[in-house]
């Protein structure tokens, strides 16, 4: 059993910068896939970013490339989501997510969910 444990979320000016982070216990984290998610008030949960177990390869939202990134660290068993320009749109609840070897992008295909992080945007 996986447990994923969000962190720093909060307000953030439109065209600043947060950085959520994940700490996943439990498992061999290197073996797990790690994404990110996220669901605003009255929508479905949807993708936002992923990450390969250990190469290190990443997949990108449409609405967050070129302004997320995501990142992992293996030794310190936590998945990283650095969001620079953040626009009022991407105010939402971020929720951390991992599955064993692949992750994609539907949400009902993830193993393990963390509490989420909420994450509000100020215009």
């Amino acid at each position: 059993q996986v447990q994923l444990v969000e962190s720093g979320g909060g307000l953030v000016q439109a065209g600043g910068s947060l950085r959520l982070s994940c700490a996943a216990s439990g498992g061999t984290f290197s073996g797990y896939a790690m994404g990110w998610f996220r669901q605003a008030p009255g929508k479905e949960r949807e993708f936002v970013a992923a990450i390969s177990r250990s190469i290190g390869n990443t997949d990108y939202a449409d609405s967050v490339k070129g302004r997320f990134t995501i990142s992992r660290d293996n030794a310190k068993n936590t998945v990283y989501l650095r969001m620079n320009s953040p626009k009022p749109e991407d105010t939402a609840v971020y929720y951390c997510a991992a599955k064993w070897w692949f992750l994609n992008r539907d949400y009902k295909d993830v193993s393990y969910w963390g509490q989420g992080t909420q994450v509000t945007v100020s215009s």
